[in-house]
């Protein structure tokens, strides 16, 4: 395949889990990809060498987005390690880093609350802001939201309203950059078997999920990946400030 053949794109929290799997996805079908991680120095360099090894290439940058000044510095290293391709330029921006502390509102203290706004919302605003002088016309923006935006979860009284947020980021910024050919789109997973989500993972629970769940099994992490190589390939070429539910039909 190569839908993404000489594109560029970098995608947040890519050491593991969904993040993995796109950044996978996104090299499988042509793209140079920088895979961002913050603690997952190890898992990073797994992710980069199983696409390196399928027969696609990347590079590792570091950041941390649960700090004001990480986005800002990720933008940096990531323009700067593009010189090392002799581009100066990308085509795909894909924010899927986040962070849950699953407890119902009388648990959340207020750190709780300033981490998970800073790294489900506020690092994707400013890294959006610092990386629009170098997005290509005609790129993309690619949001990792969930069915959580859309569906009440007793535990999940921050993350949430941040998807939400991230979804309503979503339209606004597919209405302002339409006139450069920028396409702004969200994906929503539901239940996706994930370290994040270990009910998911878990062979009992995983099952009483899929109950909950239209087409009768939890989600993987592929399964968001390839609606995101889409979104990311001229075949959704129509398609801007959508927020496209990606959970097999969960709690329809």
């Amino acid at each position: 395949m190569s839908r993404l053949a000489n594109k560029i794109a970098l995608v947040t929290g890519a050491s593991r889990g969904i993040g993995r799997a796109i950044a996978i996805r996104l090299a499988k079908e042509g793209a140079l990809v920088a895979v961002h991680y913050h603690t997952a120095h190890r898992e990073a360099e797994a992710t980069l060498a199983f696409i390196r090894k399928a027969g696609g290439d990347g590079f590792i940058v570091s950041a941390d987005l649960g700090e004001s000044s990480g986005p800002r510095m990720l933008a940096k290293d990531f323009i700067q390690a593009l010189k090392e391709y002799h581009a100066s330029s990308f085509d795909i921006l894909v924010n899927n880093a986040g962070i849950d502390r699953r407890q119902t509102i009388e648990h959340v203290t207020e750190a709780d609350f300033d981490s998970m706004v800073q790294v489900n919302f506020k690092a994707p605003f400013f890294l959006v802001q610092a990386l629009l002088p170098f997005l290509k016309d005609g790129g993309h923006i690619i949001n990792v939201s969930s069915m959580a935006a859309r569906s009440s979860f007793p535990t999940m009284p921050v993350y949430g309203p941040m998807k939400a947020a991230l979804s309503t980021l979503t339209r606004i910024l597919a209405a302002h950059l339409g006139s450069r050919g920028i396409r702004v789109n969200a994906v929503m997973p539901g239940a996706t078997a994930t370290d994040m989500n270990p009910a998911a993972k878990d062979l009992e629970a995983g099952k009483a999920l899929a109950r909950t769940v239209a087409l009768g099994r939890v989600g993987q992490p592929d399964d968001i990946a390839r609606v995101i190589a889409f979104l990311a390939s001229d075949e959704s070429g129509w398609i801007t400030g959508e927020n496209i539910e990606v959970s097999g039909g969960q709690r329809l």
